[in-house]
């Protein structure tokens, strides 16, 4: 039930001490401030490195040869480790939980990437790969279809290029079944593809066995990547030693020679990168309630000044019949007010202050990629406002219902 004069009340008691009202609010809603911005600010670093991950599957592992850096069996260090297609099947059959899995070469044609399309030409990337690069690499089809495993197995002179190369080489004409010169040769153009990553755009893909044996005149390939699956971490990790092993075995080098091949696991790095902005977050709530337990204990003093002024006010209205829970209610409800109000003024700043600085870092190569304070931080933070205004006032409040009317009539 709405009580004008108890509200009557506090806003006289609040106008009569403006600058203290002021002050202990500014304490609560700077913590709400910094809470909002520090939580939004690290959403924006966690979208912006999510956004690297973007371009392709987050749980790949990436097998890549180099060359070895230690001796082995009175073989000299510096040896080039050459992959082939026997690498492919061993790693198919070593790790049977993969879901995905395609090696992969960067084909320069006659030194070059060109490819043209009767009189428009221009350079590329051409990438030569199995079937299972399109769920490695996150690519999504926008008409026909990827390259398939009867492509590779018919050594089929077929293509899939990106949208930007459409654009460039064909224009406003249709791609499909059409033939793009490769190196001389015409390849088929069964798909076009866009990829979220805009350095992936400047490509077209080719099935390895074609390219091999067209171009290259061998079974060379220069990495090998594959998804997990449902592997763990651990499990993924575990992966890693039984390739090394094998590889080390198959090659001829030491298996602690770490630089004879790279194996780059990127559930490794996506999961520790959650764990770590799991941890930012927590520290965020930590220094942010901080704070806010700091303004918080400004308003509880300055309560229990509020309560030894009006010690005779609350004697007088105890005298006359006033219960302890209306004692209580009243001091109570003063101090959320001034807490809610400092509170929702902070979160509003802060809120606004990242609307206003999104759009100057989202830039789509930025590691700081929207800002934002979502719907649930600004439930979260009323919430605690609340309860926070709540604590604030409790201890005041009850000593306030303690008060003797005798002893408070009596009180100098």
């Amino acid at each position: 039930m709405f009580d004008l004069d108890k509200w009557q009340e506090i806003f006289a008691t609040i106008e009569k001490n403006k600058l203290r009202t002021v002050l202990t609010g500014f304490s609560v809603a700077w913590g709400i401030f910094m809470l909002v911005v520090l939580l939004g600010s690290g959403t924006g670093l966690e979208n912006g490195v999510k956004k690297q991950f973007e371009g392709e599957a987050t749980n790949v592992i990436w097998v890549y040869a180099y060359q070895t850096s230690m001796p082995y069996e009175g073989m000299r260090l510096g040896r080039l480790i050459q992959f082939t297609n026997e690498d492919y099947d061993l790693t198919k059959r070593l790790i049977p939980q993969a879901d995905h899995i395609s090696a992969m070469t960067i084909t320069s044609v006659n030194g070059s990437g060109l490819i043209s399309y009767k009189t428009n030409s221009s350079t590329y990337d051409i990438l030569c790969v199995h079937p299972g690069i399109q769920y490695i690499e996150s690519t999504e089809i926008l008409s026909g279809r990827f390259i398939n495993e009867f492509d590779i197995l018919e050594k089929n002179k077929v293509t899939v290029i990106s949208n930007v190369v459409k654009d460039a080489l064909f224009k406003d004409k249709v791609a499909l079944g059409e033939f793009v010169m490769v190196g001389g040769v015409p390849f088929k153009v069964v798909g076009i593809f866009n990829d979220k990553s805009e350095g992936n755009n400047r490509r077209i893909y080719l099935p390895i066995s074609t390219a091999q044996m067209v171009f290259d005149g061998n079974d060379n390939i220069h990495n090998i990547a594959f998804t997990t699956g449902n592997m763990t971490v651990a499990e993924s990790l575990k992966s890693e030693e039984i390739l090394r092993a094998a590889y080390a075995k198959k090659h001829k080098f030491n298996v602690e020679d770490k630089r004879a091949i790279g194996i780059y696991n990127q559930l490794e790095q996506f999961t520790r990168m959650l764990s770590l902005f799991a941890g930012i977050r927590l520290f965020i709530w930590i220094i942010g309630i901080g704070t806010i337990i700091a303004g918080i204990v400004g308003v509880s003093n300055i309560m229990f000044i509020v309560v030894k002024e009006r010690t005779k006010e609350i004697g007088v209205r105890k005298a006359i019949g006033a219960t302890p829970g209306s004692i209580i209610g009243l001091i109570l409800l003063e101090s959320v007010l001034i807490t809610g109000v400092a509170g929702y003024i902070g979160l509003v700043l802060g809120v606004g202050l990242l609307e206003v600085l999104s759009p100057k870092f989202s830039t789509p190569d930025s590691f700081f990629l929207h800002p934002s304070a979502d719907f649930r931080i600004a439930v979260g933070a009323t919430v605690l406002l609340i309860i926070s205004g709540a604590l604030a006032g409790l201890i005041p409040a009850r000593k306030a219902a303690r008060i003797r009317p005798i002893e408070a009539l009596r009180d100098e």
